[in-house]
């Protein structure tokens, strides 16, 4: 069966931009969330973990990138209640493992 958003997370009103990710269990540092991005052809398809991830200077999830996929891991323990944060790149959404 589906699931657009792990167990362990939410969508719900943000104070960085709109509506953002947020925890609603404490989550462990090396959490793997799921698929965010996937390129076809010159395109990139966000899946909802990544339609929802908002930009932070002091992120506490990076990208994994796998070829045409782009992955979200935590790199800190997430407080329950936390907003799921990312550095966003510039140029590529896939960008580099930063």
């Amino acid at each position: 069966m589906y699931k657009p958003l792990p167990n362990s997370l939410t969508i719900k009103p943000s104070k960085i931009d709109g509506l953002g990710l947020f925890s609603i269990k404490v989550i462990p540092k090396n959490t793997y969330f799921g698929l965010t991005h996937i390129a076809v052809g010159n395109h990139l398809i966000r899946t909802p973990l990544g339609g929802f991830i908002n930009h932070s200077q002091k992120p506490n999830c990076k990208k994994i990138v796998f070829e045409d996929e782009t992955h979200l891991k935590a790199i800190r323990k997430i407080k329950k209640g936390e907003e799921l944060t990312l550095k966003y790149t510039l140029y590529d959404p896939r960008g580099s493992n930063e």
